[in-house]
Parts: structure tokens; C-alpha cells; sequence
């Protein structure tokens, strides 16, 4: 694997793990709902934070987090829904889509509620346009392969949460689709041998759909996304 290659050879790459520990303990403690500060400046303040081969791989390291709490999450209801009522539902990490089209209205959203702590509108945000910035350099530190795999599994979770799941499509919840689209351009772009997009995306980008996208502080429509066309436009490039 050339990401292993670079990062064993010639010294060329430096990490420091206490620097990445301590970044995520302030990126968990710092930011989030709490916080009391608007989305888009956190969005900005940790992704200044997140500056360097280490800060890459902790962008690395929250998305890697998310994916794999949500899906954890998502077992976890679907084996409930199962003890409660028998009905087995199927939960594939490739394409959420068919699960919330089955349960949707008896599923929760996630990504409000990790463990870890991460927000999808603040740290979450954060670590999708770091990685997206960082591109170019991330086979230089770690394997893009799977991250690539988890900002796609991001991107279900969060145009199915739209659709299925009750999650109200404001300016912060466009702007993270959004990053999320463009970084999985980006990543793609500086990739050798980029994988297949996966089938959630393929299904979405078939679509022309339009939606509103309102203001977090009230109900005003503010704008529109179509992420069909989004998709098309950077993934298609």
C-alpha cells in the first residue's frame, strides 16, 4: 500500500500521538452545542486547529469515530426494534438507505447523540473540510481507502436523516453535505485507483430533487439544495 510505503520511508513524515490526543480531548471539550458559539465559527475555529500531518490525522480519526458509532447506534435500535416487535431489519454500513426507507419513523438520527461527543455541525464539519483541504496529503499519513469509505457512510447517514429521519435541513445541516460532497471529490481526485461510489450515492445522483434549506434560529426557507445535481457536479467531475 503506497500510504504505508510513505509513511515508513525515509523519515519524511513526523507524527506526534500526544499532540493528537490532546487535540481531540480540546476538540470534544470545546466544541459542540454547548459551546454557546455559532456552527460556522466553530466549524472555522477547529478547523484551524487541525493544521499539520497530526491535525490530518485526527480529522481522520473523528470521521473514522462517527462511522463507527453510528453504525454501532443503528444495530442497537434495529436489535431492539427486533425484541419488541420481531421484525428483523438489515443493517448494511454500504447503504443505510434500505433500513430507513423500512423503519425510518422508528429510527433515531445518530449523529446528534455519538459517545464520542463529536457534532455532525461542529467537529464532525471540521474533520470533513480538513480532510477534504488535506487531500493530497493524506497517503502520506494514513490509508484514504477506508476514510473515504466512512465520509460516504456520513453522507448516507446524513441525506437519509433529511429524507427518513426528522433531521430539519438548515444552513448548518446544508453546509455539512455539502463539505461532505466536496471532500469525497477531493479525496477521490488524489487517489491512484478510487474506489466504486457507493450505491446511496449512485441512487441520489439519479435524483433532482430540491430542498429547502431554513435558517437554524427560526422557520424562515432561506435557500435551496438539490443534492442530486451537487453530487453529479463534483463526483462526476
Amino acid at each position: 500500500m503506497r500510504w504505508l510505503q510513505r509513511l515508513l520511508g525515509g523519515g519524511r513524515v513526523q507524527l506526534d500521538p500526544g499532540r493528537q490526543q490532546a487535540l481531540l480531548r480540546d476538540l470534544q471539550h470545546g466544541y459542540g452545542p454547548h459551546a454557546r458559539v455559532p456552527f460556522p465559527a466553530q466549524v472555522e475555529a477547529a478547523t484551524g486547529m487541525l493544521s499539520g500531518d497530526d491535525g490530518l490525522v485526527v480529522a481522520a480519526r473523528i470521521l473514522h469515530q462517527v462511522a463507527d458509532e453510528a453504525h454501532t447506534d443503528l444495530r442497537a435500535q434495529a436489535q431492539d426494534i427486533h425484541r419488541r416487535t420481531g421484525r428483523r431489519l438489515l443493517v448494511h454500513r454500504k447503504n443505510y438507505r434500505p433500513l430507513w426507507t423500512e423503519a425510518g419513523p422508528g429510527l433515531r438520527w445518530p449523529l446528534f447523540g455519538l459517545p464520542c461527543g463529536f457534532h455532525p455541525y461542529a467537529q464532525v464539519a471540521a474533520a470533513v473540510a480538513v480532510v477534504g483541504s488535506g487531500a493530497a496529503r493524506l497517503e502520506r499519513v494514513t490509508d484514504p481507502n477506508p476514510l473515504v469509505t466512512h465520509l460516504f457512510e456520513v453522507l448516507d447517514l446524513t441525506t437519509a436523516g433529511w429524507e427518513y429521519g426528522r433531521v430539519r435541513v438548515d444552513t448548518d445541516a446544508a453546509a455539512l453535505a455539502d463539505r461532505l460532497i466536496t471532500s469525497a471529490a477531493q479525496i477521490l481526485a488524489a487517489m491512484d485507483d478510487p474506489p466504486r461510489l457507493p450505491p446511496p450515492v449512485r441512487a441520489l445522483m439519479r435524483r433532482n430533487n430540491t430542498v429547502d434549506v431554513h435558517d437554524p434560529a427560526g422557520p424562515r426557507a432561506v435557500g435551496r439544495i438539490n443534492l442530486g445535481a451537487r453530487m453529479r457536479e463534483q463526483l462526476l467531475a
